[in-house]
Parts: C-alpha cells; structure tokens; sequence
C-alpha cells in the first residue's frame, strides 16, 4: 500500500493521533505525517503511506493555505483562543475594510515573526512549550518567512461588545505561524489580538476536495480496501519540475545512476517520470557541475 491519504484532519487530535489512527486504519506501520497542525486546528493533512513516507520532506517544505479569523480586543499567552489572557485593548469602532485591507497588504512577501512561547521550536535541545507550562519565557530565535497573499474573506467583519473580528486567506511558507501573524495583524490596528480559529485549505497540490474524513475513510475499509483512498506520488509533488524519461532509462533511474542535466531542468530538486510514475527525485551534482545525481528512488 503506497500513495498519500488525504486526511481532513479533525478538531481534537494531534497530527500524531491522527498517524497512529491511520495506522490501524489501513493496518501498516508505515504513515508519516507532512506538517504539524495543533490540535485545536482542522483542515488538510496529507499523511503518506509506504513508500511514500520517501516523499514526506517535500511535501513538508511546501506552501500552504490557512482560512484564520482574528479577534482584536484582547491579546493571550498561546496567541490563539485556547489560552489565558494577558492584554485587553476593548475595540470601541467599527473598522473599515478599506483600513483592515490595507493593513493586510503590508504582511505581504518576506516577513520576520518570532516564534509563539507555546509552539515546538526547539531553544538548547528543549521544546518553547515545555519553558511556556513551566512560567519560564527564552530569548526565541527569529525567522524569515514567506507570506505569497493575503486577503480578506467572508463572513464580514464584526463588531461585538469589545472585541471586533475578521476572516482572511493566506497562502504561505513552511514556518509561518498564523497565530503569530493574526497578532502581528492586530498590533498594526493598534489592538491586542489573537486567532480564533484556523483551517487548513491546501498543502502543495492537496485540496480540501480531496480531502477524507476518518468515518468515510472507515466506511471504505470496512467495505473494501482503504488503497483506492490513495493518491499516487505525483500528487504531492506536483509543485516540483520533472523531468520525464523514456523506457531504456529506467533501469539506470532506480540504479541510482549519475545523468548529464537535462536542458530544461533549472530547478535545485526535481522529479524522474514515467508515464505519469514518479520513479525518482533528482538534483543538481553539488560537486560536478552540468551533472545530476538522485536524492531519492523509488
């Protein structure tokens, strides 16, 4: 059984509850997960099965697609609705689109964030959440991350008592901490603020569309088998440059063997097809120039 199951992850679980209950789901051993969702947070993750779980860095390293709302009014220390207060800023106006876009667009590009307290950033080999639980806060190392867009969405924004809220969509690189972002947002407003709530839309290539619950993944193993739940490699590697190789080839491609670059191929990384198979990831020769050696064979 090898492809990648497109999980819709619900509230509740880890990431890992949700490896371990595929696992004995589909009755194997080998899933592996592709990015880290709190358990609070819903939405597509992709978990890679068999020989896919080769492929679990890639699609790791992909951009993804949040649908996050903000709550301006108040500030707490998880920088999302699970945690205690630490700053009340009560929002006595309503405020316009126009200024809440506007605001959204300068977050647009390389940004720098500062990793949330409670988060799984690792400081001197220990986890930022295991310094959090014990009343202790670290100097946290910042990092540079890559928001692609960012706009608003339905439902409007809302006034109510003191706090205010509003929805948007960002596409975005691995790192981001949306949390952090929907803070960072209301700073800009000049409000305390934190997330509400968050759904992941997409991963890679990887909608919500394609996307399983556990009861329907349940219901087709019950029935049948949960393979034909599976979509092939090439879907979670869609976002990469291929490179597609004939018959004679293939021999040599799963022998590992060293290849002159093929012309149209710029990219550090890409895959080797067949006939829509991906038989390889391959890269640039780190060593001989105008040559490529592989990364990963399948």
């Amino acid at each position: 059984m090898d492809g990648i199951l497109p999980l819709w992850k619900p509230k509740g679980f880890t990431s890992h509850d949700c490896v371990s209950k595929a696992r004995g789901m589909l009755k194997t051993k080998k899933v592996g997960h592709t990015g880290t969702l709190d358990p609070e947070v819903e939405g597509v993750l992709p978990l890679c099965v068999g020989k896919a779980t080769k492929i679990v860095p890639f699609l790791t390293e992909t951009d993804k697609v949040y649908e996050a709302t903000v709550t301006l009014g108040y500030a707490t220390d998880t920088e999302d609705a699970t945690g205690a207060t630490v700053e009340t800023t009560p929002v006595n106006e309503f405020i316009s689109i126009e200024k809440i876009k506007s605001v959204l667009g300068t977050f647009k590009g390389w940004i720098t964030q500062t990793p949330p307290m409670y988060s799984a950033v690792k400081v001197n080999g220990k986890k930022l959440y295991e310094y959090a639980r014990e009343g202790m806060e670290v100097e946290r190392p910042s990092r540079e991350v890559h928001i692609k867009h960012i706009g608003l969405i339905s439902p409007e924004p809302k006034q109510e008592g003191d706090t205010f809220t509003f929805s948007f969509r960002v596409i975005c690189s691995k790192g981001t901490y949306v949390r952090t972002l929907c803070v960072d947002i209301g700073k800009a407003l000049g409000y305390a603020a934190h997330m509400s709530s968050l759904v992941r839309t997409q991963t890679a290539d990887i909608t919500k569309e394609d996307c399983y619950s556990f009861d329907e993944i349940q219901q087709v193993v019950d029935e049948s088998s949960g393979e034909q739940l599976l979509l092939p490699l090439s879907r979670g590697l869609a976002h990469m440059a291929s490179w597609e190789v004939d018959d004679e080839q293939i021999e040599k491609i799963n022998h590992g063997q060293v290849f002159e670059k093929p012309a149209h191929i710029h990219q550090e990384q890409f895959t080797v097809m067949n006939a829509g198979e991906v038989l390889a990831i391959y890269q640039q020769h780190p060593r001989k120039t105008g040559l490529i050696k592989p990364v990963r064979v399948f």
